[in-house]
Order: structure tokens, then C-alpha cells, then sequence
């Protein structure tokens, strides 16, 4: 025992558990944490601040968020009994370990992909198997669908993009999982807005794997227009995670949210703090949504210039891979990641260190910044690959 007044021994099984962290180290241009590169729009911040005016600081917030869920409902075609929303999509993730992980239960997750999945996974006591990919950083459905058969995990998650390779997971995959889930399938599409397609189209039953992709921006809706179609039945495990930290230019704000069948939205309402939305964050995320446009300019913006960057590096000695997210992965072919990391940070350029991640040896992650933040970055590094 412990003698009185000393404090209590951490957790065993969080002893040797490191954190989650993304060095804040000063740089002139910062392309490292997948950050939007642009502002919001001034008229947003306008808005915003005219209804903070307006708040009765004294109360507690709606514990419902029900302005922003209905808003959210509607921009996905859902019901708002299907929006769960969260300080960032982080803490949509741990909502969802808390209410279906823990001792006794699995995760599945096929590395390398977002540190957090497994690191949540870890906080909550829930067991991790972790899938492998190949050497194009596809995940081979016959082995994730063995793995799953094994493992019968409650969660199975799925990043699509995925960070840090920035790979979409092709639809026939998630569909596939989907199929053979004996729990949830969580896909995580923080960079959703860049891809061609979403998981949302799986709850459809107008919506068939195969058939073309619509464009994914930020506010487009999931599904035409109309009355809210219920999702088919194979589709009630899916559960599809975003955030406004991305296209949306609201990092500062931290809001995420999660579309998922109402049974699981009600389970994560049971194991997340009460009033633990505040009434600027609830506010900030319904004002957002009424400057679509500008959004989806913003996507088109950083999708031009994530092709302007890949053409760039495509010009020097290293290896990078496509990308259907605002960032791109890749690996100097004659010089040490951490030496052309240090060599950028000393010309006040930060990327992000991937190369003591799994399977990503001498790799570095950069995100798309805007065009003359880009031009710094390109610059430096030939100049430290030289």
C-alpha cells in the first residue's frame, strides 16, 4: 500500500502508454497537423459573433444540440436522432469505445492508418488487432475479412482517406466488412470531403457499389433530395465520423460528429458528459452551415493545389504516394527522414515525422498549404535533398 498522502499508482495498463502528440515547434509555415490553410469566411465570423452576442452566458447549454444535429440531419438527408455531435471527431471516437469497447471486447484496424483509433483503444481497456497493409498501402479485403471472422470485434475501423497515406478504401471493402460485422463498422472520414466517395452512400438502397461517384465536397448531401430514406439493413453497423477541423477551417473550434443508426447515437449520449457541447461550439458548427459555397471552394482550392504539390515532388528523389486528402505521404530516397525533416525546419518549414510509425520507415507527411506556402515548402526541400 501506499503511504498516506502520496498519490495512487497510474493504471498498469496505461504505465507504458505514450501519448498523442504533433510537435508545436515555431515555423514560418506550418504543414503538419492537416489544418485547413485558409481562414473562414469574414462573413462567418460576422455571423458568429453576432449571435455570441446574444448568449446568456449564466446557462447551461442544450445538452441536445438539437439546432446543430437538425441542421446536420438535414444537410446528410438523416434524421437528427441520428447525429451525435462531440468536441472533435476524437471525442466521437472515444464516445464510441466507451459505449461499445472495454474489457472482454476487440478492435479491429488495419496499420498504418490515424494513431488515435488505437490509442483510444488502449485508454478504454479495449483489446487491438491490428491488420496489416500491403506495400501500396491497400488493405487486402480476404485478410481483413479473415481477421474479422477471427477476431469478431465490436468496432472495426476503417479511415478512409486514410492518414497518414491518404488512400480512400475502395466502397467493395466497406461494403464487404459491412456485410460480415458482428459489430460496428466505424469509417472515419475526416478527409471525406477530398475523396469521390463517401460510406453515406452505403445506407442508400438507390446507391449500388460500382455505380459512379458523385463529388464528395463539403456540403454536398449524401443522398438526392427528398423524404429521409431508412438505411438497408446490413448498413445499421455503420457508423461514418467527420469533423469541421478540415474543410471547414474551424480547428480552433474542435467539433466532430458522427451519422450512425439512433441506437447507437443514444449509446454514446449515455457515456458522454453531461452539457459537454458549449453554446459557442454548438453555435460556431450551425453558422458554418450556412456557408456552403465558400466551403466547397475551399476543397476545390486545396484539391488543386494537392495535385500542384504532387506534381512537385514528383520532380525531385523521393517517393510519394496519391492522395485523396489534404495531405500527401512521402519518403526521400537518399537522405534520412529525420535529417530532411530538420533540414526543412531549419528553413522555417514543419512537416510531420512519420518514420518511426508503423511500416512507414523514412517517411514524412505534408499538408496541402496554400500556393505560396507550397512554393516555400518545394523550395526547401530541394534544398535538402541537394
Amino acid at each position: 500500500m501506499s503511504p498516506p498522502g502520496s498519490l495512487p499508482p497510474l493504471r498498469p495498463d496505461l504505465q507504458l502508454a505514450g501519448g498523442y502528440h504533433s510537435p508545436q515547434v515555431s515555423a514560418e509555415v506550418r504543414l503538419n497537423t492537416n489544418e485547413s490553410p485558409f481562414p473562414p469566411p469574414s462573413a462567418f465570423v460576422k455571423e458568429l459573433e453576432d449571435e455570441l452576442s446574444r448568449v446568456e452566458f449564466n446557462r447551461y447549454p442544450d445538452r441536445g444540440a438539437t439546432e446543430l444535429r437538425t441542421a446536420l440531419a438535414s444537410l446528410h438527408g438523416v434524421r437528427p436522432d441520428e447525429i451525435f455531435c462531440a468536441n472533435g471527431s476524437n471525442e466521437v471516437l472515444q464516445c464510441l469505445l466507451l459505449a461499445y469497447g472495454g474489457p472482454g471486447r476487440r478492435a479491429l484496424l488495419f496499420e498504418p492508418t490515424y494513431a488515435l483509433h488505437g490509442h483510444i483503444s488502449r485508454l478504454t481497456g479495449t483489446e487491438l488487432v491490428s491488420g496489416s497493409r500491403d506495400p501500396d498501402f491497400r488493405v487486402d479485403p480476404e485478410e481483413a475479412y479473415r481477421l474479422q471472422a477471427e477476431a469478431r470485434p465490436t468496432v472495426t475501423f476503417v479511415c478512409s482517406p486514410n492518414n497518414p497515406t491518404g488512400l480512400s478504401e475502395p466502397p467493395e471493402l466497406v461494403r464487404g466488412l459491412l456485410d460480415r460485422s458482428e459489430g460496428l463498422v466505424v469509417v472515419d472520414e475526416a478527409y471525406g470531403q477530398f475523396s469521390s466517395w463517401g460510406a453515406l452512400e452505403l445506407r442508400d438502397p438507390a446507391a449500388a457499389v460500382g455505380a459512379p461517384s458523385r463529388p464528395a465536397g463539403p456540403v454536398a448531401p449524401s443522398r438526392p433530395a427528398g423524404p429521409v430514406a431508412e438505411p438497408q439493413p446490413g448498413a445499421r453497423s455503420l457508423v461514418v465520423v467527420r469533423t469541421f477541423s478540415k474543410t471547414w477551417s474551424m480547428a480552433a473550434v474542435r467539433l466532430g460528429y458522427a451519422i450512425a443508426d439512433p441506437e447507437v447515437v443514444a449509446a454514446c449520449e449515455q457515456v458522454v458528459l453531461p452539457y459537454h457541447l458549449s453554446v459557442p461550439t454548438q453555435i460556431a458548427g450551425t453558422v458554418a452551415l450556412r456557408f456552403a459555397d465558400e466551403m466547397s471552394e475551399r476543397v476545390a482550392l486545396i484539391e488543386h493545389e494537392r495535385e500542384r504539390l504532387a506534381d512537385g515532388l514528383g520532380e525531385l528523389p523521393v517517393d510519394s504516394w496519391p492522395s485523396d486528402a489534404n495531405f500527401i505521404l512521402f519518403r526521400p530516397r537518399d537522405k534520412p527522414a529525420s535529417a530532411v525533416w530538420a533540414g526543412l525546419l531549419d528553413r522555417s518549414v514543419l512537416v510531420r515525422d512519420c518514420s518511426t510509425w508503423s511500416s512507414l520507415a523514412g517517411c514524412l507527411r505534408v499538408t496541402v498549404g496554400t500556393g505560396e506556402e507550397n512554393d516555400r515548402f518545394l523550395t526547401a526541400l530541394r534544398g535538402c535533398l541537394r
